[in-house]
């Protein structure tokens, strides 16, 4: 009976502190549950966006491939010799083979994968790419007509042209006016692809002789036929299916979105410190009440279960709350940057948000933990106090006269320290990121020690005005009480500036680079279409007022399934490559080998080391040594640079893509530009674009800012968290000690000089807690420049501080910390000095 009677009272006394506390500071626990929300909407939102691209680009994938067990694949776009056919189809264990010519296409302002088939073979292993006749007119037409053309449904809606219509195509380099036979059935709703008989492909779009791509339907005994597929390949073909290519797209932007999922937890990270630190000045404000109730029978584990209830309330709010804008957030981050969140991996966007229970289920339990984290540490370190002692002291937990503790702070950066230099996991910065969370923790937790640093010098001389001496020594004497108050400025500041920081240095580097590459006065691309021709060629190099002209040429290049394509670039190389490649190294030139020039992120992907030998699918396969190793902050899947007289020497391909124009002194460059324009001729011209070096510095910078659109967000966020947390825990601390503004009011203290003692209080507060937070987010950039980037990106820079930002985030945090405490301050003065002091009677 006593039992249950102890029990009942426990839970009248958990019901009452917790339903007590929020009803008495509702702004506290709403402006708490917000920092969760923030925290779990952008987790969520980030995550959302990244499955729903990956969900789209594995639906494409999965499309143009339709329900091929197996392909063999072109190493690159110069497809592979069509003999190979007859043999992959005659092997054991094939089933049934597909031969297909696969084309980037433009119809209008639509781009479609135009594929050529041979119908009756794709009838038998990817039936969902026939086309079927879908208008009584066309119906008596030949299906193997050179101009019947079959479209998707979301092609000839962007259209907005129908069966028996026709339409111009323009694929590699050609354009050929066809007219729609018939719709894919087959194809999911979306899917952006047009198909033609393969020999009408072929001879239309410059194919002859060319495979891109086998479709296979393989038989009883798939492991072996796989091999036996395997033995027979030449080098400029692989063997994959639609599960290799869509890990590509994945492998690709894989690092982009765990760093950005990483960077979303940021602000999480922040809700949990400002729980954390919105619960300790809680407590502290009641601890005596805990003691009293304590003294009346109420267990230990009851004052930890109170404060825990309490945070459980706040994150389930808050989650909730992040679990639904999250998903707004999802859709408008959609709309606005696209399923790459602007960095430019996938062609086209997701369609739609695709929600995922498990994700919200996780979002959701990490938000009840950041919160219940953040209210279980201060409510521990209640329950350890004495119920006598904590009836008559609320002071701060350290004795002033002793100096903090700097071995804990130490210990976790140390071990952080030592986490940063173990390699990635599985091409992921795991360690890094778990350093991260170590520096961060014990940068917060020396803050006590280095506040009584840097405020001893000023107490050596104090100053004469009592304001100013109070706010010192009151700062000065409770360092703990000021490190609860700080840790949450402290940790957002901390991860903005190792943020900003780490943007500064790339968009730096990247500046400077392009300084570096862009060393000609015109530059022309072929946006679409088989490039220039050797006849063109000499054309462009015979228009007035060109000096030289090095044309090269660009293409991916498959070397590792489910790995994304290098970049191939056959272009000019001066006898000595430093003066046309931004070198980091080179190797002894070799004589009896062919050399290539790998990009650091080649190098780093493919453990390839100066004088390697390595074999590449060029001209069958053949052998290369690593000369050098180059900067290119263009290509993250890696670059491959070769000489273009080697490269045309292996493939016979003599077409380019790109042309770097050296005018004559004197010549005016949009003149020339003119009369380069008019060389190409009225067809080419349109595909050709003709740019200069500042422009096209400023098109790359631009795309930079564009693909960290989404970063400078998240780091707006967390400022914003942060000078919110200034805000609520100055505010609190403040309210929180009525008793002594009436105690220094009862002295003689003008309320005046209490609201300047509190003002100099918050700008101590804010300028230490900036401090403490740059110092931290400048060691934090360490790590993301030098480990979390490498192993992520494989690029490498050096350290660029951005001096502005971080004025004005000190700037801001002090004013902020300022301002909230003197308006704290006429608030907390207005009551009576004696209704202040005689609570303590």
């Amino acid at each position: 009976m006593a039992a249950e009677a102890g029990l009942a009272s426990a839970r009248l006394a958990l019901g009452w502190l917790v339903r007590g506390e929020t009803r008495a500071h509702p702004t506290r626990f709403l402006l708490t549950a917000l920092a969760i929300a923030v925290g779990v909407a952008l987790g969520f939102a980030v995550h959302l966006v990244n499955a729903s691209a990956l969900q789209a680009f594995d639906g494409a994938v999965r499309g143009v491939n339709g329900a091929a067990d197996l392909a063999v694949r072109a190493s690159s776009p110069l497809g592979f010799d069509e003999a190979l056919y007859p043999v992959i189809a005659q092997t054991e264990g094939v089933a049934g083979a597909s031969p297909v010519v696969s084309l980037d296409a433009t119809i209008g302002a639509t781009r479609v994968t135009l594929l050529g088939l041979d119908a009756f073979r794709a009838m038998a292993v990817t039936p969902s790419l026939v086309g079927v006749a879908d208008d009584i007119d066309t119906r008596s037409e030949s299906p193997f007509a050179p101009d019947a053309l079959y479209l998707s449904r979301a092609v000839l809606s962007d259209l907005g042209t129908g069966v028996g219509e026709r339409v111009t195509v323009d694929a590699n380099g050609r354009q050929v006016e066809m007219r729609v036979r018939g719709v894919l059935p087959g194809v999911a709703e979306g899917q952006r692809i047009g198909t033609l008989d393969i020999a009408a492909a072929q001879w239309l779009f410059d194919r002859l002789g060319r495979l891109d791509r086998i479709d296979l339907r393989l038989g009883n005994d798939p492991n072996g036929t796989r091999d036996r597929i395997a033995a027979q390949l030449p080098g400029d073909a692989s063997l994959g299916g639609a599960d290799e290519e869509a890990a590509q797209g994945n492998a690709l932007s894989r690092a982009y979105r765990v760093n950005l999922d990483m960077l979303a937890l940021v602000a999480l990270v922040t809700g949990g410190f400002l729980v954390f630190s919105a619960q300790s000045l809680s407590v502290a404000r009641r601890l005596r009440v805990f003691a009293l109730i304590r003294t009346l029978g109420l267990p230990r584990g009851g004052v930890i279960a109170a404060v825990a209830a309490e945070g459980l309330v706040i994150g389930l709010v808050g989650s909730l709350v992040g679990l639904l804008g999250g998903w707004g957030l999802a859709v408008a981050l959609l709309r606005w940057f696209g399923g790459d969140l602007g960095a430019g991996y996938f062609r086209d966007g997701a369609a739609g948000v695709a929600f995922q229970p498990a994700a919200a289920l996780v979002f959701l339990l990490l938000g009840l933990a950041a919160a219940l984290l953040g209210s279980i540490l201060p409510a521990r370190a209640a329950s350890r106090a004495a119920p006598a002692a904590a009836l008559k002291n609320t002071g701060d937990a350290l004795d002033p006269r002793r100096s903090p503790p700097l071995a804990p702070a130490l210990w976790l950066l140390g071990g952080g320290t030592a986490l940063a230099f173990l390699p990635a996991v599985n091409g992921l910065p795991i360690f890094g990121f778990a350093a991260m969370a170590l520096i961060l923790a014990g940068g917060v937790a020396g803050v006590p020690w280095l506040l009584r640093r840097l405020l001893a010098p000023l107490l050596r001389r104090p100053p004469r005005a009592a304001p100013a001496l109070l706010a010192l020594r009151h700062v000065h004497g409770a360092p703990g009480e000021a490190a609860t108050a700080l840790c949450g400025i402290v940790a957002s500041t901390a991860l903005m500036i190792a943020m900003a920081t780490m943007v500064t240095s790339f968009r730096v580097a990247v500046d400077d680079w392009l300084g570096d590459v862009l060393r000609a006065d015109l530059y022309l691309r072929v946006e679409s279409g088989a490039g220039f021709d050797s006849a063109l060629q000499a054309r462009l190099r015979a228009v007035p007022g060109v000096a030289a002209i090095d044309f090269s040429r660009q293409l991916p290049l498959s070397i590792r399934p489910g790995q994304p394509p290098v970049v191939l670039i056959a272009r000019p190389v001066a006898s000595e490559p430093a003066t046309s490649l931004a070198l980091i190294s080179e190797a002894p030139a070799t004589g009896d080998a062919t050399p290539i020039w790998v990009s650091e992120p080649a190098s780093r992907i493919y453990d390839w080391k100066l004088g390697q030998r390595i074999t590449l699918p060029i001209g069958g396969a053949t052998a290369f040594t690593v000369a050098g190793v180059w900067r290119d902050y263009a290509r993250q899947q890696g670059a491959i640079a070769v000489r273009i007289e080697d490269y045309e020497r292996l493939s016979g391909d003599g077409r380019r893509d790109e042309a770097a124009v050296t005018l004559q002194v004197g010549a005016d460059v949009g003149r020339t530009g003119d009369a380069l324009r008019g060389a190409l001729g009225p067809e080419l011209a349109r595909s050709v674009s003709i740019a200069e070096p500042a422009t096209l510095r400023r098109f790359a910078l631009d795309l930079f800012d564009r693909s960290f659109a989404v970063t400078y967000l998240l780091e707006a966020v967390a400022i914003l968290v942060g000078l919110a947390g200034v805000a609520a825990t100055v505010s609190s601390q403040t309210v929180a000690r009525i008793r002594e503004f009436g105690m220094l009011r009862h002295i003689g203290v003008a309320p005046r000089q209490i609201v300047a003692m509190l003002g100099l209080e918050g700008a101590l507060l804010g300028l230490v807690g900036a401090l403490a937070g740059v110092l931290l987010g400048l060691g934090l950039s360490q790590v993301l420049i030098h480990v979390v980037n490498p192993q992520s990106f494989n690029w490498t820079m050096t350290t660029r501080v951005p001096i502005g930002t971080i004025v004005a985030v000190v700037a801001a945090l002090a004013l902020a910390a300022t301002v909230t405490a003197m308006v704290a301050a006429r608030r907390a003065t207005a009551r009576d000095a004696v209704l202040a002091v005689r609570e303590d009677w």
